[in-house]
């Protein structure tokens, strides 16, 4: 039985208890699996009140074994062995119980639950009563006389009347427990047996639409709970990214470009493709997801005067579109932005290492002085400081120049891209100083544009992308990571 179980049970039988109900006080009692001393005691009690001299003798010997230094069970003890008529016995407990006193006038058992005071110099009264019985009078006289020494004034008569009726070897009248007062459970504990809701009732806080029911976590969309009618915009609001969508259907990703969204979830629409994908926000992520699984939302204003919110609709999702090999979502925007320009179809797409990396569109074919052109006007330096290479390491046959064939250039693009790096002339010219960076932590992350790496890896800093994120390019793979996870490495200079 447990802690609590007991709990209950002492604190319901002692309720009856207190209502004169001895019997089924005494039924609960027993009830209980594994008492204590104190519920020892108390059932102790109950017997002598019912006058079972051998089952309370029983229950004050388990509350001994359980709590041997509990004076006033062997009080109690004694008190049933009198009236069992074994003196011997009686007398020896109350020995015992006058000896757990420890020299003090009284033990106050309020502390644990009984209110009852027991004095020495009642034990030392019994004491000699059972000393009279046993014919012993000057054991007796002795025990009293002891008395006066630990008696206080409320109990000076009794021991005076004890004195007088030993002179003249006449019997007195045994001080006894009242056998209505019971051990009580801890109050504390009691009161903590209801039961509490700690956490309570779970409600919407933020929500993109009043009376949201709230399907989801949107980027910080505050909403205020009994507002106006039309209340002002929030500015947080303004400052999103992108063109709120609600999800019409569940789409699971089936590559990690792609971003997982349930209905009722609102998504910000960055850039839509013409082959029905769209690159959206949500939860912070990037991803891509099918359009024709959206729904244009409208968060204005004059919007928030609807009362309510219309639920997607129960029809079969959309089969999933068709999607250009080897697009990623920000590769895909970059697409979508060159479609717009007044430029003919046959356009590639030129990712360039620099000290940062970008991409700029130019026609497949072009030739050199069109490449470096665009190049230039892209990092603000003359074409003539400019050194262009297919690796990251130039090397003759890997520059590139005026002089070099771009038909063997353009031969290398796949899939309408091409990936060349870009030195300036001081760094090509002379020694290139190359910043280093050494890994204090490993950095792991599923976003593509980031680098990951471990602990002790040498990075190569590309550029600062501010205080708190840097770009550079390790194990052959280029991306960002946070300045607080590298310390600079100087280069030994020949």
């Amino acid at each position: 039985m447990s802690f609590v179980d007991t709990l209950r049970l002492w604190d319901e039988a002692v309720t009856f208890a207190d209502r004169q109900d001895f019997s089924e006080a005494l039924r609960i009692f027993l009830s209980i699996q594994q008492p204590n001393s104190k519920i020892y005691f108390s059932i102790g009690c109950l017997h002598l009140l019912n006058q079972d001299f051998d089952a309370a003798e029983k229950a004050f010997d388990c509350s001994i074994r359980k709590d041997e230094h509990l004076a006033v069970a062997f009080f109690q003890r004694g008190i049933t062995f009198y009236k069992k008529q074994r003196y011997e016995e009686s007398l020896g407990d109350f020995h015992r119980a006058f000896k757990a006193l420890r020299g003090n006038q009284l033990i106050d058992y309020k502390a644990l639950g009984l209110r009852y005071i027991l004095y020495a110099s009642e034990v030392l009264h019994n004491k000699a009563l059972l000393e009279a019985q046993l014919g012993n009078w000057e054991k007796a006289q002795e025990n009293l006389v002891k008395a006066l020494d630990y008696k206080i004034e409320a109990k000076l008569n009794i021991i005076d009347k004890a004195l007088q009726s030993t002179l003249k070897q006449k019997l007195f009248k045994l001080v006894e427990f009242p056998s209505k007062v019971l051990f009580k459970p801890n109050k504390h504990y009691v009161a903590e047996l209801e039961k509490k809701d700690y956490l309570g009732k779970a409600k919407v806080v933020a929500s993109v639409i009043p009376q949201d029911e709230f399907s989801g976590f949107a980027p910080l969309q505050p909403q205020v709970e009994d507002g106006p009618i039309c209340p002002r915009e929030p500015e947080v609001l303004r400052a999103l990214e992108g063109e709120p969508h609600t999800v019409l259907f569940e789409f699971v990703p089936e590559t990690s470009d792609e971003l997982a969204v349930v209905p009722g979830n609102v998504v910000f629409v960055l850039q839509k493709d013409s082959d029905n994908w769209a690159s959206v926000v949500f939860n912070e992520r990037r991803g891509l997801v099918p359009y024709n699984y959206l729904e244009p939302l409208e968060i204005s204003v004059a919007s928030r005067q609807n009362t309510g919110r219309t639920p997607p609709p129960s029809r079969e999702p959309p089969t999933r579109p068709q999607r250009k090999q080897g697009l990623t979502p920000s590769e895909n925007s970059c697409a979508n932005t060159q479609q717009k320009e007044p430029q003919s179809d046959n356009l590639c797409t030129v990712k360039v290492h620099f000290t940062f990396s970008f991409s700029v569109s130019v026609p497949h074919g072009s030739t050199y002085a069109v490449l470096i052109e665009k190049i230039s006007k892209k990092i603000k330096l003359p074409p003539t400081a400019i050194t262009l290479s297919l690796t990251s390491e130039p090397s003759e046959q890997s520059e590139i120049s005026a002089n070099t064939e771009m038909e063997h250039v353009w031969s290398r693009a796949s899939g309408g891209r091409i990936t060349l790096w870009c030195k300036a002339q001081e760094e090509t010219d002379g020694k290139q100083k190359t910043i280093q960076l050494v890994a204090l932590h490993s950095y792991e992350s599923s976003n593509p544009e980031d680098l990951n790496f471990s602990q002790g890896d040498t990075i190569t800093l590309l550029s600062r992308v501010n205080q708190d994120w840097l770009e550079g390019q390790c194990n052959e793979n280029t991306g960002i990571f946070p300045a607080s996870f590298v310390e600079e490495v100087p280069v030994n200079e020949e």
